[in-house]
C-alpha cells in the first residue's frame, strides 16, 4: 500500500477547538512537495509556473479549512446560523419565527364608545396596507390607540404621522394618525435574536419565575418585545427611568405586539397563582384543564408598551473620499444595528440601554467615512453616550431622526 506524504501542515483537532495552519505553511508546504516530486532544486518564486501552481493549491487548502472551521464554530449556539441553528434551536423545541410586518401603534379618533374591531385596515402614504391587532374601543376623549400591523413581512418602515387613511370604513372610526414611528418588521427571525430567544426559553419549563413569564411572552406570535419583573415589597415601587409606578406584592408585565388573548394565555401559564398585575389591558382567561363547565376566571393584566422615539447624531469628517451618498449609507446602518438586523446584536429592547457604543462599527465599516462621534437622545435637545429605555417604552427609530453632520 502506498503511503502518500506532504509537507503541507495538517489540522490538528484539540480540546480547545480546531486549529488550521498559518496560510505561509501551507504555501512552503507545497512548494516543498513539488521540489520533491521534481527531484529536487526547483526554482521557488511565486511567479514561476510551478510557483503559480503551488499559489493556486494553496488558495484551494485555505477555502477548505476556512469552511472546515466553519462548521465546527456551527456547533456552538454563539455562532451557529441558518440551518445550522435551526437544528440547535430544534432541540428546545423551537422553531425560527418566519417574519413579520411593521408595527404601528396609532391614535384613532371618532365616536366615543365606538369599537374598531381586531383586523380593522388603515392605508400609510406608501400604499402599504396595515391591520389592528386587537379590538380596541374609542374612550371617553374621542382617541384610542390602536396596534396595527403591515400586511407585508420586511424592514418596511412607517414614519411618524404617515399611517393615515382609513382604508375601510368602520361605524365611528373618524381618523387614524401615528405619533411614533414604526417598529420595523423582517423577512426572518434574525440571527441574534434566535439565540437570543433560545437562551431565554430555557427558563420556560420553570413556573413562578419572572424569567419564565418573559421567555413564555416571547414566544407568542407578533409580540416583538417584552419586559417582566415582579415586586415582591408590600410598598408601591417606581421602577426604571420612567419610575413606572409597580404596585405592591404584584408582576409587571410591559408587552410590545401580540393578540391581547394569544399573550394573556401565555402569562396565565407561568405566572404565580393569586398575583396581582399592573397595566392598560385586562383579558379574562378561562381555565378548562381539569374543571368542567362553568369553567373558573381569572383576570389577567399587562402593560402595552409606548413606542418611543430615539434620536441619533453622528458626526463625519469631512473630507475629498466621502461619499456622495454617505448620509443614506450611514442612516441605513444605524437603522440595520439598532432593529437588529446586523447579525450581532438583538434590536433595542424595552427597558435596555441603548449605548452608542455598539453603533460604531456599523459606521465605520462603511468605506471611506471616518466617523467623530456618535450621540444618543430621548428627546432630540440632549445628548448622551447612551439611555436607559423606560420599562414602558418600545424604542423606535426612523430616518428623520438620525442627524449626520459633516465637518
Amino acid at each position: 500500500m502506498t503511503t502518500l506524504r506532504t509537507a503541507v501542515p495538517g489540522v490538528t483537532i484539540t480540546e480547545t477547538g480546531l486549529l488550521v495552519p498559518e496560510i505561509a505553511d501551507v504555501l512552503a508546504g507545497r512548494l516543498t512537495d513539488l521540489d520533491t516530486a521534481l527531484g529536487g532544486g526547483m526554482g521557488k518564486s511565486l511567479t514561476s509556473p510551478q510557483g503559480q501552481i503551488a499559489s493556486s493549491e494553496t488558495e484551494i487548502i485555505a477555502e477548505m479549512q476556512d469552511k472546515l472551521l466553519c462548521l465546527f464554530n456551527q456547533m456552538n449556539p454563539d455562532f451557529s446560523a441558518g440551518r445550522f441553528q435551526d437544528g440547535i434551536g430544534r432541540l428546545y423545541f423551537m422553531d425560527r419565527i418566519p417574519g413579520r410586518g411593521t408595527l404601528v401603534t396609532a391614535q384613532c379618533s371618532g365616536a366615543v364608545g365606538a369599537k374598531i374591531p381586531a383586523g380593522s385596515m388603515a392605508e400609510d402614504i406608501r400604499g402599504y396596507q396595515y391591520l389592528s391587532v386587537n379590538e380596541e374601543v374609542i374612550g371617553s376623549s374621542g382617541v384610542v390607540d390602536v396596534v396595527f400591523q403591515n400586511t407585508v413581512n420586511g424592514a418596511i418602515a412607517c414614519g411618524s404621522h404617515e399611517l393615515t387613511q382609513i382604508y375601510r370604513a368602520v361605524p365611528g372610526w373618524d381618523a387614524v394618525s401615528n405619533a411614533a414611528p414604526g417598529v420595523q418588521g423582517n423577512d426572518v427571525e434574525s440571527r441574534a435574536a434566535f439565540e437570543t430567544r433560545r437562551r431565554q426559553s430555557v427558563s420556560r419549563n420553570a413556573k413562578n419565575v419572572d424569567a419564565a413569564v418573559l421567555a413564555e411572552v416571547l414566544a407568542v406570535p407578533g409580540v416583538v418585545d417584552a419586559w417582566v419583573w415582579s415586586n415582591r415589597e408590600s410598598v408601591t415601587v417606581a421602577k426604571g427611568t420612567t419610575a413606572y409606578p409597580v404596585k405592591p406584592k404584584s408582576i409587571f408585565i410591559s408587552v410590545y405586539g401580540g393578540a391581547n388573548d394569544d399573550v394573556a394565555q401565555a402569562i396565565f401559564t407561568r405566572a404565580f397563582p393569586g398575583v396581582d398585575f399592573n397595566g392598560d389591558v385586562s383579558v379574562t382567561v378561562e381555565q378548562r384543564e381539569g374543571y368542567e363547565p362553568p369553567y373558573p376566571t381569572y383576570d389577567i393584566g399587562w402593560l402595552r408598551a409606548v413606542p418611543t422615539r430615539v434620536y441619533f447624531t453622528v458626526n463625519v469628517e469631512r473630507s475629498d473620499t466621502l461619499p456622495a451618498d454617505a448620509e443614506t449609507a450611514i442612516r441605513q446602518a444605524m437603522l440595520t444595528t439598532f432593529n437588529g438586523e446586523d447579525g450581532k446584536n438583538p434590536r433595542a429592547r424595552i427597558g435596555s440601554l441603548i449605548s452608542v457604543g455598539r453603533y460604531y462599527s456599523a459606521v465605520t465599516a462603511l468605506d471611506d467615512i471616518n466617523v467623530t462621534s456618535i450621540t444618543v437622545s430621548l428627546d432630540g435637545n440632549t445628548w448622551h453616550a447612551g439611555v436607559t429605555m423606560g420599562i414602558d417604552q418600545m424604542p423606535t427609530l426612523q430616518d428623520s431622526d438620525i442627524a449626520v453632520v459633516v465637518a
